[in-house]
Formats: C-alpha cells, sequence, structure tokens
C-alpha cells in the first residue's frame, strides 16, 4: 500500500515539474544581459606573443682597421625593419707599415695622422625567403645613410733639439689619448649595403653576422701618409651583431 501510494506521488511530481518549468519561462522576463565591448578583445595568439624590436651591439672588421658600435630595429612587418645605428671605427692606410722596436713599441714610419670614424646612421632591412626558409635562419638585404664624422688627430709632432752648431727637427710620436687633444673632425655624407642573415628564433637573443660595403666620401682628402691625400673610406666590412628582443 506504501509502495502504491510512494509510485503515484513520484508520477504526480514528474508532472508538476515540467509544467511549472513552462510556467516559469513564461512569466519570469529574461534577465541576462550581453555587453559588447566598443574595441574587439585581443586574443593571444603565439605569433603576437614574439618579441619582434631589439637591439644590441655591432663588432666591425675590415682592411682599414676595426671597430664597434649599437644599433636599434624595429619591425613594421613579417619582412621590413628599419633601423638606427652608430659605431666608432679605427681607419688606417692600406699602405701603411707598422713596426715594433726593440723595448716592443709600435710604430708606423711616415704616419701623418691617427683616424677615427664615427658613422651615424639610418636604414632598412628586407627580409629574404621567409616563406622557404625556417626562421632559425633569416637572411637578409639592407642599406643606411647618414652623417659620419672623421676625428683626425695627430700621430707625431716636430722638435727642434739644438746639436750645439745648430739644429735638427725630431719627429716625435704622440701617445694615443694625448693626440685626441689636437684633434680636428671633418663631416660628410655616407652610407652603405649590405646582407647578412640572423640566426635563431625571434624572441630571445640575437646573433648574427652581414657583409657591408660602405660609402665614406671625404671631397677634398685627408692625409693620412706624409704626402699621401685619401678621398674614400669605404670598402668592405665584416659585421658580427649580438643583442637580444624586447
Amino acid at each position: 500500500m506504501m509502495t502504491m501510494r510512494l509510485l503515484i506521488l513520484s508520477a504526480a511530481l514528474l508532472a508538476i515539474i515540467p509544467a511549472a518549468a513552462r510556467a516559469q519561462d513564461r512569466l519570469a522576463p529574461d534577465t541576462t544581459i550581453v555587453f559588447t565591448p566598443s574595441k574587439p578583445i585581443a586574443v593571444g595568439t603565439e605569433e603576437s606573443a614574439i618579441l619582434t624590436n631589439s637591439w644590441g651591439i655591432d663588432l666591425m672588421l675590415s682592411n682599414n682597421g676595426f671597430g664597434f658600435g649599437g644599433f636599434y630595429r624595429k619591425r613594421e612587418s613579417a619582412d621590413l625593419s628599419w633601423f638606427t645605428s652608430l659605431a666608432i671605427s679605427d681607419v688606417k692606410d692600406e699602405q701603411e707599415v707598422q713596426y715594433y722596436d726593440i723595448y716592443g713599441r709600435s710604430y708606423s714610419p711616415f704616419k701623418k695622422n691617427r683616424l677615427m670614424l664615427v658613422p651615424l646612421f639610418a636604414g632598412v632591412q628586407y627580409r629574404l625567403f621567409r616563406e622557404e626558409i625556417a626562421d632559425n635562419f633569416r637572411p637578409y638585404v639592407s642599406a643606411a645613410v647618414g652623417p659620419a664624422v672623421m676625428v683626425i688627430a695627430p700621430y707625431q709632432r716636430a722638435i727642434e733639439k739644438d746639436i750645439g752648431v745648430g739644429s735638427i727637427i725630431e719627429y716625435q710620436q704622440i701617445e694615443f689619448f694625448e693626440s685626441l687633444k689636437y684633434a680636428t673632425a671633418q663631416y660628410t655624407l655616407g652610407g652603405y649595403i649590405g646582407a647578412g642573415a640572423y640566426f635563431g628564433t625571434e624572441g630571445g637573443t640575437l646573433s648574427g653576422v652581414s657583409i657591408r660595403y660602405y660609402f665614406i666620401p671625404f671631397r677634398e682628402g685627408i692625409e693620412t701618409l706624409e704626402g699621401v691625400f685619401v678621398n674614400n673610406f669605404g670598402g668592405l666590412y665584416i659585421t658580427l651583431n649580438f643583442g637580444t628582443f624586447f
């Protein structure tokens, strides 16, 4: 008897619950409010999370000397970036020969001036074969232009010595840092074209190598050796790049 009553009560409840739910759906208003943002919400992706801008140092080597500098690079698209760079490079004449005396001191016969080149360039860089080559090897071509300063410091100075029956002129080498006190500067407009490649994936540390051909003209020329004037201090440079992304 008790079992029959439970079956009847259960059947009644099963019949009442759906009816009550339908009634509530008809009577209760929908209070759900959907907000639409004024700007689309950015959904993070692997590509957007990768750091693409970079800065670092350059180590430069050529027949004329060696140098170092720094750079800042900003990526505008998957293939195109712009950059700025500042460097300082030791410059020597190709005819210059360096010797050492018995005390280990170096000297260069007929050398007139010490030269340091300081270019400040801005340029563009275009990535090659992005679809064909994996991201851990990124070849590119680049070109840059900007002002350049040649710092000219005397290599030696003339000293008059009395030898009793007269005097002679003796040339004495000036130490590097002391010669900077007598330095002058000449200005020009230069640039370079180049090609290179970065290694490793983007987003961490940056390393690469490039070959650049510089154009650094000086119309009136600069005296490097006694009576030897050079009008163009360009040429091939091998540059190593080390930096980081941010």
